[in-house]
């Protein structure tokens, strides 16, 4: 098939190399001329393991090219997929901007049938404002042409994205019309032959099955960061409270880790938009707005007990950090928990040394002016004169560091392990105080 795919960010870059590597033609359409002539050359903007390869890959075979220019893309394909970004609008409701500026562009190009899909996260009824826009497009033009609107959520995990589009759990589609339907089914194909994973529905109810399922995970979290919480006042261990409801069949071990709290492009934004669609229907999330507020409170929690620790008397202390990204296996630090923490240390005084095997680069666009942070070539080099450790992504490699290595470089024997990455009982054995979420801390 002839594919155009609009916005080559993370979902519309993974989704277009994915579907080159099935034998497609995909055309990536991107109005930032910078970002476009970087990726013909193979730049892979995001870090997502295997996608460098698969660009390579695409670009080597001829399947996969890159634009800026909307009208190629219009004429290019077929299906016509927007993946632009939405982001949270001042409200909390999704910015629906770009996706209706893709929409127009396609009905003042298109010159036969195409069929237009939402692969962005957007409301329910954003396809009636597509399927609006695209028609007053033709009809400016006095064009009558067959075109069609189909949702098509992603439900793609940073860091696994290449996996999860590969091998998905489920492919949803909404779409009404038989031909649109027909080819979306021939589009996957490829993607489903072990068994049968594409789910057909309405349209609005597709649209709402991407909120709902991203609101549903961040609701497990925050429960779970709810109970260690009250863990820790009562002297519980989470750790052990999990595996125990964990092995309970109805509820499953997936999204049941306390820590720092969610983050990224996805939950958070989410998670608002939805509220905001709630509240504008007329019924008020109580679930959903406790979700947002238990999240907002966790990511503050480590701050609080680094507080808590030296009495209140932080001005003039160092940090190491290891962990800047919200997630292991990428770069991305939207939303994310070391931020919110180290803007905290930073009002009290506190300076900081960070490490993140993928996130350097992102620190450094976002704080590069900040004088309290200093970013490390290693986790070891984060250690040397700081008087504790903060851990708040869990990285393999800080998984299981050599503790008397670090012992050796903090000035005072304290962690702060904001992901419960390592045994208590073992930190104070080897001398060290430990702090982690909801379990009683320790002093070695």
């Amino acid at each position: 098939m002839k594919i155009t795919m609009h916005g080559s960010g993370y979902v519309g870059l993974v989704s277009a190399a994915c579907f080159a590597s099935m034998g497609n033609e995909v055309l990536c359409v991107d109005v930032d001329k910078a970002r476009v002539a970087r990726l013909k050359q193979g730049e892979v903007p995001i870090v997502e393991p295997g996608l460098d390869q698969l660009l390579a890959e695409g670009l080597e075979s001829g399947r996969l090219k890159f634009t800026d220019q909307p009208a190629e893309g219009v004429q290019f394909g077929l299906l016509q997929f927007i993946a632009v970004g939405t982001p949270p609008d001042e409200d909390g409701s999704a910015d629906l901007r770009h996706v209706l500026q893709v929409a127009r562009s396609i009905g003042e190009h298109m010159q036969s049938e195409k069929i237009a899909v939402d692969k962005s996260t957007v409301p329910v009824g954003t396809a009636d404002q597509v399927r609006k826009a695209i028609a007053a497009e033709l009809h400016k033009r006095g064009k009558d042409l067959p075109f069609d609107v189909v949702s098509n959520p992603e439900f793609l995990k940073e860091g696994s994205a290449v996996e999860d589009f590969n091998y998905p759990d489920r492919i949803i589609v909404g779409a009404e019309s038989a031909r649109s339907i027909e080819v979306m089914r021939a589009l996957y194909a490829p993607f489903t032959r072990n068994h049968e994973r594409l789910l057909l529905m309405a349209v609005r109810d597709a649209e709402f099955t991407k909120y709902a399922a991203n609101s549903m995970l961040a609701a497990r979290i925050s429960m779970m960061n709810e109970f260690a919480n009250i863990a820790e006042r009562l002297g519980v261990d989470i750790e052990k409270v999990r595996k125990g409801i964990g092995s309970d069949a109805r509820i499953g071990y997936a999204f049941l880790y306390a820590g720092v709290g969610y983050g990224g492009s996805c939950f958070p934004k989410d998670v608002s938009a939805l509220m905001h669609t709630a509240i504008k229907s007329g019924y008020e999330p109580l679930l959903l707005q406790a979700v947002e507020e238990v999240n907002r409170r966790q990511k503050r929690a480590l701050f609080e007990k680094i507080r808590a620790h030296f009495g209140g008397k932080l001005r003039g202390l160092t940090l190491a950090l290891w962990g800047l990204a919200f997630k292991p296996n990428t770069d991305d630090m939207r939303e994310a928990a070391s931020r919110v923490l180290m803007e905290a240390l930073w009002q009290e005084g506190v300076k900081v040394r960070a490490y993140d095997p993928a996130a350097m680069q992102e620190a450094r666009r976002l704080y590069g002016k900040q004088p309290l942070l200093q970013l490390c070539h290693s986790p070891q080099e984060c250690l040397e004169g700081a008087d504790a450790l903060a851990v708040v992504t869990e990285w393999h490699q800080f998984r299981s560091p050599d503790f008397d290595d670090i012992k050796r470089r903090l000035k005072h024997p304290v962690i702060f392990d904001g992901r419960n990455l390592y045994d208590p009982q073992q930190l104070r054995a080897a001398g060290f105080s430990h702090y982690s979420v909801g379990r009683p801390a320790v002093n070695g």
